[in-house]
């Protein structure tokens, strides 16, 4: 280790990204991205602010984002909190709201950055078994602590909790932050956005790197009670005035506005799942219930890291986890139709030649 290190530094392990290849011809089914480009109006923003303006700062507030994005969501602008993905805004809920007195909750297999920003931010916590079905069951957050923060729908299960089932979330913590992260939401789940105004202290985080196909361009935000998105940005503006750039903010707004787009690239990889997921079950291939844009399975037969090694020799990459409990899974997202007639392809070689 470097002298130089404090020791905070010292005791991180950071989190670890899903592959990003410098390879060409690769099926990339492993790091959850959407299949289809962004829509032609994203393209055409972004193409117009390319120009002598780039030399002037971006809105530090992002204005026209966040009047976006509470029209979108039937919101004040002052519910709504931008930033650069939504792992800062996450980081930021993390620092500003959820440091408390006593240890938060997440589920024990849940998003790994969770436990990183807990150890980054010195935050103490709690990892809540999900049940025998891979399920989060609201009872275990029951009594004393200082905040929840859970996926919906969860990852890497893509399992969904019911809308009811976060509000009965809700009533067992009046007194602490919730933070839903709904980054998987529109392939599946509803958004508990429209329980803000019955629940000051429920925070919603969301992503257009998922259903808007806007990874390569990091916009993340959260919806929430005032008071909450202001506490976040008292954290972000002592941490950094300018989280958006200017392609960002147009590129964002456009996505919002081409709904159109939206809804249709959405329908698609919610059909290309549900194909993929029985076509893996024939095969005879665990496969849980996904509200996400990727499914999760296991086969009885065959261990889930060789699977994983097998596919790469095909030039096939999907996400294996060696943690307990889901080390026979693998995360598959769902691409195109062709990438998942390709993936199925390999997946016959390999379960047909045991």
């Amino acid at each position: 280790m470097n002298p130089y290190w404090n020791d905070v530094v010292r005791g991180l392990s950071p989190y670890v990204p899903g592959e990003q290849p410098k390879i060409d011809g690769l099926v990339k089914l492993n790091t959850n991205e959407n299949p289809y480009p962004p829509a032609p109006r994203v393209l055409a923003a972004i193409r117009g602010e390319t120009a002598e303006i780039l030399r002037r700062y971006p809105d530090p507030n992002a204005e026209r984002l966040k009047a976006a994005i509470a029209t979108n969501f039937g919101l004040e602008p002052a519910q709504v909190f931008v930033g650069n993905g939504s792992d800062e805004v996450l980081a930021h809920a993390f620092l500003g709201l959820l440091k408390q007195h006593a240890p938060i909750r997440f589920p024990d297999i849940t998003y790994s950055f969770y436990p990183v920003y807990c150890r980054l931010y010195g935050i103490a916590f709690e990892a809540v078994p999900l049940d025998d079905d891979y399920a989060v069951d609201p009872a275990g957050y029951a009594g004393r602590c200082g905040g929840v923060i859970l996926p919906n729908p969860n990852a890497p299960t893509g399992r969904v909790l019911p809308l009811a089932a976060v509000e009965t979330l809700l009533r067992l913590q009046p007194d602490v932050v919730v933070v839903i992260d709904e980054a998987y939401v529109d392939f599946g789940a509803d958004s508990a956005a429209t329980l803000i105004g019955r629940y000051p202290n429920l925070l919603i985080v969301q992503t257009l790197s998922k259903s808007r196909s806007l990874a390569g361009l990091r916009v993340g935000y959260a919806l929430g009670d005032a008071g909450l998105v202001e506490g976040l940005e008292r954290v972000k503006n002592s941490f950094n005035s300018y989280p958006l750039d200017r392609l960002a903010i147009v590129g964002a707004v456009a996505a919002f506005e081409d709904r159109a787009y939206f809804e249709e690239t959405r329908r698609k990889i919610i059909a290309s799942r549900e194909r993929l997921a029985q076509a893996m079950t024939q095969l005879g291939f665990e496969v849980l219930p996904s509200g996400a844009n990727f499914v999760f399975a296991r086969h009885a037969a065959h261990d889930g890291a060789e699977l994983q090694r097998r596919l790469r020799e095909r030039r096939i990459l999907v996400r294996h986890f060696a943690q307990p409990r889901i080390e026979q899974f693998l995360r598959i997202t769902v691409g195109t139709d062709e990438e998942c007639d390709a993936l199925l392809a390999a997946l016959r070689e390999i379960v047909g030649s045991a």
